[in-house]
């Protein structure tokens, strides 16, 4: 069932998981992700970057895809805009049904991102979609950004943020970067930092950047507050390695058979990760969330 990203992160919240948000740029891995959460009784958010609606998972065609397949579970799922910039891209994902669209304002300087965040959420609202925003700045890993303690979520200013932006989630800096980190390295995360973001703020937060972070990273995230972990790096690496294992096997493999391995992989890949930050078994029953508009 297609649920606001709003509902998902609230029961999170209050019950202290974590949730996926996979980005997704076809059917194998929007359907992989979503069969993977109904196995595992477990919410997820499908998400695109404008980039990818750009090249390859266009809106008019992903976006009835993932209505389609949300539709076939018992569990909720959630589509979201990552890393909205564009206010053309974010209210046309509004208007087409996309049940949360992050703003992300973070390059801006403060008071230019709360004009614009405030903004969003106000339009977003009034068409019962949610809004995800971020303070501070989710960097590069090949640049090195998740060690540069200056573009850190800063509690005080997070609060003041939250209160003038009614923003229902906050993607928050604490030591992660996006993309691929260098070989052999782990990040370090500012869990006390994370602490006292939580206790200031209450409320649904996010961690951008989790591919990669290491599985004792991603426990100790949830444990202290952090509610949906974006993916995207290492969810691509999973249906790469699906292809390629399927092809070390069977060199003469063909392309209908490749993708059924990429999407295997996916599916795995997600349900083990589902296991990780605990949001298995939370929808046993199909307990019902506030469904979104149509």
């Amino acid at each position: 069932m297609l649920v606001s990203m709003k509902a998902i992160l609230d029961d999170a919240n209050k019950n202290n998981y974590g949730v996926m948000a996979m980005n997704s740029i076809n059917i194998e891995m929007v359907r992989g992700g979503i069969m993977a959460a109904e196995e595992e009784h477990s919410p997820i958010i499908i998400q695109f970057g404008p980039g990818q609606m750009k090249n390859h998972a266009h809106m008019e065609e992903m976006l009835p895809l993932v209505k389609e397949l949300a539709a076939r579970v018992h569990v909720p799922v959630a589509l979201n805009l990552d890393h909205g910039s564009d206010f053309h891209v974010l209210t046309d994902c509004i208007n087409a049904g996309f049940t949360n669209v992050m703003f992300d304002g973070s390059s801006l300087p403060y008071e230019e991102n709360v004009r614009r965040s405030a903004m969003i959420s106000a339009l977003a609202h009034g068409m019962g979609c949610s809004v995800e925003g971020e303070l501070g700045h989710v960097g590069q890993a090949a640049a090195s950004d998740d060690t540069d303690v200056d573009l850190y979520t800063n509690p005080d200013q997070a609060a003041d943020f939250v209160n003038r932006t009614g923003v229902d989630a906050l993607a928050v800096a604490i030591g992660t970067a996006h993309g691929a980190y260098p070989k052999g390295k782990i990040p370090k995360l500012d869990f006390e930092r994370l602490r006292l973001l939580k206790e200031t703020l209450k409320m649904p937060l996010v961690l951008h950047g989790g591919s990669g972070s290491g599985e004792e990273n991603l426990k100790q995230a949830v444990a202290g507050g952090i509610n949906k972990i974006n993916v995207a790096t290492d969810a691509f690496e999973a249906a790469k390695k699906g292809m390629l294992d399927a092809l070390k096997e069977d060199p003469g493999m063909d392309y209908l058979h490749l993708c059924m391995a990429a999407e295997e992989s996916v599916k795995q890949f997600v349900k083990a990760y589902m296991k990780v930050i605990g949001s298995s078994g939370r929808y046993i029953y199909g307990e019902a969330v506030s469904t979104s508009r149509e």
